[in-house]
């Protein structure tokens, strides 16, 4: 129970961990739990602390400690290529630009019965072979059934977009199904390259048909992978 005697500790604890968070940059300080013992001390008992990326000039001891061998390794392999990667749980690979047209992809997935098996946002100034690497980390998870491209080009052109899957499903020889939604700037081009590829990437200016189509794709493939039947999407045609 909480009591008055309690509070001048919690206040110099919780004091202390605002110093902790500022002075560090970081983005994130969680105890859980912080709890008052027998002998009436206020406890951190345990601590998850994340670091700001961006600030790693300013916290090089503290990031002299980061061992790459701890984290996924398809993380450590987007960063190097300034991708921003979270692995997921689910089948249906996402690469997408903007962090919240990324939440939202992610969503409208959910919303039709899939399930998202990363977060990948390429930004505002990707490359072609940027967005091939971004291929490259989504099929190196075994659980990709299926990807579903959605890019608003506003900085980031259409047509880099393009020119990248199309390098990336040549390169690669990616044999899954991939839905694209462009918008946005160089549309027209990009949707010319893809035509013009001779590559099997399905292509969809709405981004609600767009996730029912790359949710239903992903289904007939479990579901063949689950019957024993060899179901193969072979992009180039």
């Amino acid at each position: 129970m909480i009591r008055n005697s309690h509070m001048p500790l919690a206040i110099s604890t919780i004091k202390k961990l605002y110093k902790i968070f500022i002075t560090n940059d970081a983005t994130l300080l969680e105890i859980n739990p912080l709890v008052i013992d027998l002998h009436h001390r206020v406890l951190c008992l345990d601590c998850k602390i994340n670091l700001d990326d961006n600030a790693a000039f300013r916290q090089k001891e503290l990031f002299k400690l980061r061992d790459p061998l701890q984290e996924d390794p398809r993380d450590v392999r987007a960063a190097l290529s300034d991708l921003n990667y979270i692995g997921l749980d689910g089948n249906i690979g996402c690469l997408v630009n903007g962090a919240g047209l990324a939440m939202s992809t992610m969503d409208i997935i959910q919303l039709h019965g899939g399930e998202p098996a990363n977060f990948l946002d390429v930004g505002g100034g990707a490359t072609v072979d940027q967005v091939k690497e971004a291929f490259e980390i989504i099929t190196s998870n075994d659980r990709v059934q299926a990807i579903l491209v959605n890019i608003f080009g506003g900085i980031m052109r259409c047509d880099i977009i393009a020119q990248g899957i199309i390098k990336a499903a040549l390169d690669l020889e990616i044999k899954l199904p991939v839905v694209v939604r462009l918008q946005g700037s160089q549309v027209e081009d990009a949707k010319a390259l893809i035509a013009q590829s001779g590559l099997k990437i399905l292509a969809c200016d709405n981004l609600d048909e767009a996730a029912k189509m790359v949710v239903r794709l992903s289904a007939i493939v479990v579901l063949a992978k689950e019957a024993a039947v060899d179901v193969k999407f072979k992009i180039p045609i």
